[in-house]
């Protein structure tokens, strides 16, 4: 896996995503020059064409990715990505079609649009069957023994042969070792599935080491050219978040990230200061409609005022848009909010599912309360109980909250103590990784959350 933006993205991935761009890429700089065979120089030097070439092909892999036609769990399902690549020029096809009505020079002219969209079309259904041979193909892929036994080894494993398109294939693991599970025994396996087979990493997942671990026999392998691993790094790697029931406070104290240094921080606070701004400036004609929906639907104020717990454990005011009838935790208290939540006025259903009703919250970023960015702020009452039950919980509170956040982008809306504990496990994720990069991922994927109606509660 290769690790860009503090993220870690399989070698295949990137590969389809840059295949992808340089077909694309090449298919409308062929037909530029196919349409336009004596000024293609003009045309493409000084009348914008390889700007204009570079925007259709950025339109066509954000297309793709709100399509999500780069997501592992979709390469698999042939006749749905099939359906979902064939949408791709359609809809690109109705952009151009409201390009070249408002603004025609925009396009490179004399049908270049036209023919480079049939084109790609072709290009791209024959990539992805050439991209689907090579990924079945055995000479691509990795060949690894998991030296270990119980509930990790098999997560683990489970994972690897979930992700099919990491490459991996899970050659054998100590699980299937007859008799005692002992240190010879488990060295004899190892080097026998080593020297019987082309094995090209040992991953090490076993949770009690003392007298069982075999140092010298990994050693060997390891001089013979054979990769010796940690699980903990590769649980991290494909599920993109850090498990906190096999955590150690040393690992946490000598684990490659966690830095937080004075001028990132600055830059990153200013680029939330920045971005609220706008987002603010573009949302004010909404605002006043928002006011007026709420007001027509229920009785009550119109924004919605909560503490929450932010930096450093300080408490501070947390500003919705009200969603919920004015008395909806009267007599419950403090409760999360369920699925079909009957609280939620009919308006406050639509804020949600448009996170219309987080708008006030940019005015928390700017006041410096939260991040745009970061771990979703919880209420006093929640953390206190939270913290009790869910080691390394107050970790979360060494960075600003922020409004989305790796575990917005991740997973679900946390309704139980269970789906706190896995969100937790996203924020430790993001803490350890942050950075402006990983930033901006997370907002980029959050614009397709929202356009899509996803994970709204």
């Amino acid at each position: 896996m290769v690790r860009l933006f503090n993220v870690y993205y399989p070698v295949r991935t990137l590969v389809l995503l840059g295949g992808e761009a340089l077909l694309v890429w090449i298919s409308f700089l062929a037909v530029a020059v196919w349409q336009h065979p004596e000024d293609s120089y003009v045309m493409l030097n000084y009348e914008g064409g390889y700007l204009k070439i570079f925007a259709v092909t950025a339109a066509v892999l954000v297309v793709s990715h709100l399509f999500d036609l780069y997501e592992p769990g979709r390469l698999n399902a042939k006749s749905e990505l099939y359906f979902r690549l064939l949408l791709v020029p359609g809809i690109l096809a109705l952009t151009i079609a409201v390009l070249a009505y408002v603004f025609p020079k925009v396009l490179l002219g004399n049908n270049s649009a036209v023919f480079g969209l049939l084109l790609v079309t072709m290009v791209l259904f024959g990539w992805r069957i050439l991209y689907a041979w090579l990924a079945q193909s055995p000479y691509l892929q990795e060949r690894v023994y998991v030296l270990g036994t119980g509930e990790r080894a098999e997560r683990l494993i489970d994972g690897l042969r979930s992700r099919p398109e990491l490459g991996i294939q899970v050659a054998d693991w100590s699980g299937n070792v007859a008799g005692e599970r002992t240190r010879n025994t488990l060295a004899s396996h190892m080097l026998e599935l080593a020297n019987g087979n082309r094995i090209h990493r040992v991953i090490v997942a076993m949770t009690d080491r003392r007298g069982t671990l075999p140092v010298m026999e990994m050693l060997e392998l390891r001089l013979q050219g054979i990769k010796i691993e940690e699980a903990t790094s590769w649980l991290e790697k494909i599920s993109g978040r850090i498990e906190v029931d096999s955590l150690y406070p040393s690992w946490l104290v000598f684990a490659e990230g966690f830095r937080f240094s004075t001028a990132f921080m600055i830059l990153r606070r200013l680029l939330a200061i920045l971005i609220s701004s706008l987002l603010l400036l573009i949302v004010l004609p909404v605002i006043p409609f928002v006011i007026l929906a709420i007001k027509l639907d229920s009785r009550g104020p119109v924004l919605y005022r909560q503490q929450r717990v932010g930096l450093g454990g300080r408490v501070f005011h947390c500003y919705k848009f009200r969603t919920m009838r004015q008395d909806a935790e009267a007599d419950t208290g403090p409760t999360w909010a369920l699925d079909d939540d009957p609280r939620i006025t009919k308006v406050g259903k639509f804020l949600r599912l448009s996170r219309l009703d987080e708008i006030p919250q940019l005015w928390c970023v700017l006041r410096g309360d939260m991040s745009f960015v970061g771990p979703r702020p919880e209420r006093p009452e929640f953390v206190e109980m939270l913290a009790k039950e869910i080691p390394y919980y107050r970790v979360r509170n060494t960075v600003r909250p922020g409004i989305t956040g790796w575990a917005q982008i991740r997973f679900k809306y946390s309704s139980s103590l269970e789906d706190a504990k896995e969100k937790l496990q996203y924020d430790l994720y993001y803490i350890k990784n942050m950075s402006l990069g990983l930033d901006m991922m997370i907002m980029f994927e959050t614009v397709k959350i929202v356009l899509l109606g996803r994970g709204a509660k």
